[in-house]
């Protein structure tokens, strides 16, 4: 007999804590909807050839190949045909570019969906998990007023969520590159430049220092210097925020390109009526990506730095090069919602959340069989969610059941009750016990239900 066990690097929840994870899922989506975008789903194999444009190195490293039995059999040099997508860009771009005649640009997508890599077995890393993206993508231009948006969506998102406070953090790739360019560092050398600040927190200063004076990069210590105290610039509320841009000084062209769209970016955030605790720059944020552009945002918790960033994104020239000759610039997001549940499980910050069931209509013989599915579809057609006990057994047995699944409400009618037109409710939440009349059921029900809602259900 073979031992039941899931590989390593996956999640897989017992039904209560899916429904918390599927309550976030749900929040996350509404909240997207609600600032307009739109449900894209692309399939989870893509063609190797596309999924592999523009990857390389270690994410080359971590694809899972997808191959028939058949095609094993018959396997010719070379890679399989097909491989699980490692995130969802590569995918939209893909899709872009294949349907970028039928859509409307710009074009505001949401995908939630799951991706795949071959991550090292570890505690919190995983081979398969959620990533809840958003994205606007642009025709040969697209407006930064869109850069502002993005952080106004993430901000709603956490709010929703409500599991503590947060901090979006931002910068801006042209500040950065321009205020490299004023130090002399030019060309490539500001990429390799800019994944070592963005190792700030991992490695901390020290070490980041040592490598930027060191042989592979050979600055100046004055530079290195001025480079450190940039990275460290933060603010804390709007008006600071403004302060320290103005106090950077006078810049390259460029470096003044990003500080006026940063400064654009702010303004927007509270017209838009964005929390100033809720956003801040951090000028060490540089997303390792070479392919963002502009500004780049990176959310925190407060309480629980640790957890590391919990959204990030930013903007980027052209989304779609290696498959269209079209332009298109977008700036985007994106949630790893597996890794966060699993974080804030651990942390304590979700816990395990009630059943999706409603009530529990109980059974106490089989001559009520008939009354206790008629009063189901009621319940059901009132807009709440069921089960219904199909064999009769004691009491207890149905009360002991309901509060193991976490069924707050069970509906019970013996012969007493229905001598007396009335339908006995226990309340497993609250411990107690009362009778509504049988026709009132369903409306007393929903009232109750409505009630307990909190923000996720």
């Amino acid at each position: 007999m073979i031992k039941p066990r899931t590989p390593p690097g996956v999640m897989e929840l017992l039904p209560r804590d899916q429904i918390a994870f599927q309550r976030m899922l749900d929040a996350i989506r509404r909240t997207f909807e609600g600032f307009g975008f739109l449900p894209v789903e692309t399939p989870v194999m893509e063609l190797s050839e596309i999924l592999l444009t523009k990857s390389g190195g270690e994410t080359e490293r971590q694809v899972y190949f997808v191959q028939s039995t058949g095609a094993l059999e018959k396997r010719d040099e070379g890679l399989p045909e097909l491989a699980l997508r490692f995130d969802l860009t590569v995918p939209l771009a893909r899709y872009v570019a294949e349907h970028e005649h039928e859509l409307a640009f710009p074009f505001r997508r949401y995908q939630m969906q799951r991706v795949y890599r071959g991550e090292r077995a570890q505690r919190g890393r995983f081979r398969e998990f959620y990533q809840c993206d958003i994205d606007v993508i642009g025709k040969d231009a697209l407006s930064p007023r869109f850069d502002a948006e993005v952080p106004a969506v993430i901000a709603a998102v956490f709010e929703r969520l409500a599991i503590g406070d947060f901090t979006i953090q931002l910068n801006h790739r042209k500040l950065l590159r321009g205020y490299f360019e004023g130090q002399g560092i030019e060309g490539e050398a500001q990429f390799a430049v800019l994944r070592e600040l963005d190792k700030l927190d991992k490695r901390g200063e020290e070490a980041v220092r040592a490598t930027l004076a060191g042989d592979g990069f050979g600055l100046a210590d004055a530079v290195v210097d001025r480079l450190m105290a940039f990275s460290k610039v933060r603010s804390q509320g709007h008006d600071d925020a403004l302060a320290k841009l103005d106090a950077l000084g006078a810049g390259t062209a460029l470096f003044e390109e990003g500080r006026a769209e940063l400064r654009a970016i702010l303004q927007q955030l509270r017209a838009l009526g964005v929390d100033e605790a809720r956003y801040a720059l951090n000028l060490s944020i540089a997303r390792g990506l070479d392919y963002y552009t502009g500004v780049v945002y990176e959310t925190t918790l407060d309480a629980y730095p640790q957890i590391g960033s919990i959204c990030s994104g930013g903007r980027y020239d052209n989304l779609a090069s290696h498959y269209t000759k079209s332009k298109l610039p977008g700036v985007g997001i994106s949630i790893g919602l597996t890794r966060l549940f699993y974080q804030l499980r651990e942390a304590g910050l979700v816990g395990t959340a009630a059943s999706s069931v409603d009530v529990l209509v109980a059974l106490l013989d089989e001559a009520g069989l008939e009354h206790a599915l008629a009063l189901s579809q009621r319940l059901r057609a009132a807009g709440l969610n069921v089960e219904t006990q199909l064999e009769a057994r004691k009491l207890g047995k149905q009360l002991q059941y309901a509060d193991k699944a976490g069924i707050r409400f069970v509906a019970i009618r013996g012969e007493d009750e229905a001598a007396r037109g009335v339908v006995a409710v226990k309340d497993l939440q609250r411990g107690d016990q009362f009778e509504v009349a049988d026709g009132d059921l369903p409306e007393a029900l929903a009232r109750a239900r409505t009630f307990r809602e909190g923000t996720l259900a």
